[in-house]
């Protein structure tokens, strides 16, 4: 599949980890995108960890290198309705990663992502690296 990624958190740690299926998508995806969630999801990670400044330097790397979609009005109307969606299903999710969904769904790019709880979100594509 072709196109424009919006990468969740488990990938790009996968993509740290070197995991070579994931190495080898990235490496053929000029059009990767994360969500400022994703960041600040990772920014916990490395305060929390042993090898903070480390992983600290490896994440600003990355965001200093990559295209980051924050969250805006429409991301917010996006999420509001994805949430209320997900509730009327009894399929809740991780708040973050209802962010994570709008934030793909506003800018049509396809989710990668391990998770599959992502696919109770309607009209959201998701592929796992």
């Amino acid at each position: 599949m072709s196109g424009k990624y919006l990468l969740d958190t488990n990938i790009v740690i996968a993509w740290f980890a070197g995991e070579p299926r994931v190495r080898q998508h990235l490496e053929l995806n000029a059009n990767l995108f994360l969500p400022s969630i994703v960041v600040g999801e990772l920014y916990f990670g490395a305060c929390a960890s042993g090898r903070k400044a480390t992983n600290l330097s490896r994440i600003d790397d990355l965001a200093q290198e990559s295209d980051v979609l924050a969250c805006d009005l429409e991301t917010a109307l996006r999420y509001g309705d994805v949430k209320n969606d997900l509730r009327q299903k009894g399929r809740p999710i991780p708040e973050n990663d209802i962010w994570i969904a709008s934030i793909a769904l506003q800018h049509r790019l396809i989710l990668v992502s391990r998770d599959s709880h992502f696919d109770y979100v309607s009209g959201l594509v998701r592929v796992a690296w």
